[in-house]
């Protein structure tokens, strides 16, 4: 009974970001068919942020109308809506209407909010749900949500999204008799289609859905527990939903990690923050979200596609996988100094930085002539979503042994920056086209090699 709550909980939290995610890394694809073409990102990125009004409400309503919500039905709400809109975007994700003159595929825009709004509201949902059951459970969820990073890119890296090649094209003038080489890019169908893809991703939340109508039926804890997760001896606390002033004080100092994953010995002890110190982590937390969430998703295809659509659907695919790796190490390695996340929320800031000069400069980046140059970009995205999310799961271990309410505050800080990101990169991309495209195979770069797969 136990293995089969873990898989529950374990296929629960698959469905809190898989939507998302799946997205992302079908892009490489969607950019070579939609009209947004390279500017796609911005737009899901804009949307994304804009999708957060579904866990305000839901927040605002839980502080000001206390029980009015019910979670139970709430999730069954979000997870039912994300269900129908990833159906609805196997079939109409690649329909297209004009809008001032120019065509803009607005079925797909439109879902794409209501897959975001399912996501982003999972995120003040589903957790306080999984509270309730057995705190062993909580752990295999987090394990979930991280699959929900995970599945779709392995699923995209089988599909081989967004492969292409340049290839010769001859065009003939009768006129003159002369006939004209030039290089195109041909784009090679993947081994499956956008519709079966979604249609997976709409087995993923199906999935989620029933795992939670059995979970509903399984027992609940409502008094304080402590208990051991993993054998690593990572501990959580699960609560009581009203929490009083005496379970308060004792969840703040009955939180701990271990050091030693052989036993309960050596313990990391309690720490206690300035406000100074308080203040630097909640600016990293801003800061982190805002080059993750907002500035640096935006811009990935000027960034990624001067080198090919093989680079950008490498990147797009092996970021993801780098998320929840970067999870899991944290689990078993957790740390809270303070120095380390600023060297680390540093070298983050500088692959950033580097993935940014390089949209910047599209089309003609850096080493384009060099496959060194593809490598490169690759890893340099592969480790600046690695690093920063590593950063922001440290974070979080410092503020959970503090108290609910500086949780609830990163997550402020984390939308806030996240949305501010966001926002200052929209009008850059699609108004003031700061960032330039180009066909891969017609480059014409100053220094460069003719561009061959």
């Amino acid at each position: 009974m136990a293995l089969l709550t873990h898989l529950l909980a374990c296929a629960f939290g698959t469905g809190s970001w898989v939507a998302v995610n799946g997205l992302w890394v079908e892009v490489p694809l969607l950019v070579t068919v939609l009209p947004e073409q390279w500017d796609l990102p911005s737009y899901i990125t804009i949307i994304i942020q804009m999708a957060n009004v579904g866990p305000l409400f839901v927040t605002l309503m839980n502080r000001f109308r206390p029980g009015l919500l019910k979670e139970v039905a709430v999730i069954y709400v979000i997870v039912s809506v994300g269900v129908i809109a990833s159906l609805l975007l196997s079939f109409l994700w690649n329909h297209t209407s004009v809008i001032a003159g120019k065509s803009h595929s607005v079925a797909f825009l439109i879902l794409t909010f209501f897959l975001s709004l399912v996501d982003c509201t999972s995120s003040v949902t589903f957790l306080p749900f999984m509270m309730q059951l057995q705190p062993q459970y909580t752990t295999t969820f987090f394990i979930g949500e991280g699959l929900s990073g995970l599945i779709p890119a392995l699923i995209a890296l089988g599909q081989g999204s967004g492969m292409s090649r340049c290839a010769n094209i001859t065009t003939g003038n009768e006129t003159v008799e002369s006939t004209i080489f030039q290089l195109e890019t041909q784009y090679l169908p993947p081994n499956f289609s956008t519709l079966v893809f979604f249609l997976l991703m709409t087995a993923m939340m199906l999935t989620c859905l029933l795992a939670f109508f059995f979970l509903t039926r399984q027992p609940k804890v409502w008094e304080l527990s402590q208990q051991q997760l993993f054998p690593s001896n990572i501990m959580l606390n699960s609560f009581d939903q009203i929490l009083d002033e005496a379970a308060d004080s004792q969840l703040k100092n009955s939180c701990s990690c271990s050091k030693d994953p052989r036993g309960p010995g050596d313990i990391l002890p309690e720490v206690s923050y300035s406000l100074t110190k308080l203040t630097f982590i909640y600016l990293v937390i801003a800061w982190v979200s805002a080059l993750t969430n907002g500035v640096l998703p935006s811009v990935q295809s000027y960034s990624c596609l001067p080198y090919g659509h093989t680079t950008y659907h490498l990147t797009t695919t092996l970021s993801s996988m780098a998320n929840p790796l970067a999870c899991v190490v944290a689990m078993f390695l957790p740390s809270r100094s303070l120095s380390l996340m600023g060297f680390l929320t540093m070298a983050g800031t500088g692959f950033g930085a580097y993935n940014m000069a390089i949209a910047v400069m599209s089309p003609c980046p850096l080493l384009q002539q060099s496959q060194w140059g593809d490598a490169i970009i690759v890893l340099s995205w592969v480790l600046f979503t690695g690093t920063l999310t590593y950063v922001k799961v440290m974070a979080g271990v410092i503020l959970r042994s503090r108290s609910r309410g500086a949780l609830v505050w990163y997550g402020v800080l984390e939308q806030l920056g996240s949305l501010l990101g966001a926002l200052l990169m929209f009008p850059l991309v699609n108004i003031y086209g700061l960032f330039k495209s180009a066909d891969y195979c017609s480059l014409q770069c100053p220094v460069g090699r003719v561009p061959q797969d």
